[in-house]
């Protein structure tokens, strides 16, 4: 299956969502802000990044406009992760160079949808 980087700062998030793509027989590796996500992007090559966009040190709007700039990791697909719900937020992600985006509360069957389309 698809080895996944996740970036999430809140502990709780991070455990429930990696159990249960583990599950799923993904490889999982962890982040828990946006400067240690671009440098594990840079450094293992995930298939696929979860960025969250509500990040400490560096948040996922800017490390996901820094790795969507790196020519060496500008193809790995990045979903990028919020609360907010609101039109604007996802054309922000998008517009930094997100490859899809998905709300908070995580609805497990569509993440997996849209981690299976983008791999």
């Amino acid at each position: 299956m698809a080895k996944i980087l996740y970036v999430e700062d809140n502990e709780m998030n991070r455990d429930m969502l990696s159990r249960r793509l583990q599950r799923r027989e993904h490889e999982v590796l962890l982040a828990v802000d946006g400067k240690e996500g671009l440098e594990k992007i840079k450094s293992e090559r995930p298939d696929i990044v979860l960025m969250d966009m509500g990040l400490p040190v560096m948040d996922g709007w800017e490390a996901t406009t820094n790795a969507k700039s790196d020519d060496e990791i500008k193809s790995i697909p990045i979903i990028a992760l919020t609360a907010h719900a609101l039109e604007s937020d996802r054309q922000k992600a998008l517009d930094c160079g997100a490859d899809d985006f998905d709300t908070k509360p995580i609805d497990f069957k569509r993440l997996l949808q849209k981690i299976e389309d983008l791999l």
